[in-house]
């Protein structure tokens, strides 16, 4: 008898946030506020240091050119997502016009809480990619009730490294690239863990009320494929 195998998609990357983010909101005010954002800052700063071990490994430099050709996730289908760059010098900058994450989280009707995940998770992925850069959003973005995301990335995409570019991504093809269940599964293990050095039991009470909300809207099998995950495998550095 087969097992029945599920995978984890944007949505439930997004849903398992959504959850967090409320029951923190919900049972602990303000301080569970702060909490989840500073949440999102490791988490993003240890999407950005998987990368940056990635890029070294291939014997790549740390610059704005391989930061974008080192992302760990990719759609789930074509057109899912509309984003693209605006231009590459004398800055990168790139948009988001159309978001995965916000479509799921205005799905659930859970968008108030759902945004806090915006705040600063492009930067924090930056920064733990190489601590001296800055990504800064240049307007509001989706999630909070702009048109769409636009982001400045504080360094140029030369022409010759545009070429580059476009050649690394198809060498790399989806080698350095993670399913949604291991995204899921860093979300909630890295929050988690924050949630409970900022706020100790209430923490750990978040987390389960969060795992029962993404159980009753997904299903056990969906948690259970993220549960999966070792900190190994998460946690390479």
């Amino acid at each position: 008898m087969s097992e029945n195998k599920v995978t984890c998609l944007i949505e439930h990357h997004a849903m398992m946030f959504a959850f967090l983010s409320k029951n923190a909101i919900e049972m602990c005010g303000e301080k569970g506020k702060e909490a989840i954002l500073k949440g999102m800052t490791a988490y993003g700063n240890e999407r950005g240091k998987r990368m940056a071990l990635n890029a070294k490994a291939h014997g790549d430099k740390l610059t704005t050119m391989t930061n974008q050709a080192y992302g760990e996730w990719k759609t789930d289908y074509p057109e899912q997502m509309d984003f693209g760059q605006i231009r590459t010098e004398p800055t990168l900058q790139t948009y988001i016009a159309k978001c995965a994450w916000c479509d799921a989280w205005k799905k659930h009707d859970v968008l108030e809480y759902g945004k806090y995940y915006c705040v600063n998770v492009d930067n924090a992925v930056y920064q733990g990619f190489r601590p001296d850069f800055v990504c800064t959003p240049t307007t509001t973005s989706l999630s909070w009730g702009g048109e769409r995301c636009e982001f400045d990335w504080g360094h140029p995409i030369s022409a010759e490294e545009k070429e580059r570019l476009a050649e690394l991504k198809g060498e790399l093809g989806t080698s350095c690239m993670k399913d949604f269940n291991f995204h899921t599964a860093h979300l909630r293990t890295t929050l988690g863990r924050v949630l409970e050095e900022e706020l100790g039991e209430d923490g750990n009470k978040i987390s389960q009320a969060a795992d029962m909300d993404f159980v009753k809207t997904f299903g056990q099998e969906y948690l259970d494929a993220a549960c999966a995950v070792s900190e190994k495998e998460l946690y390479p550095f």
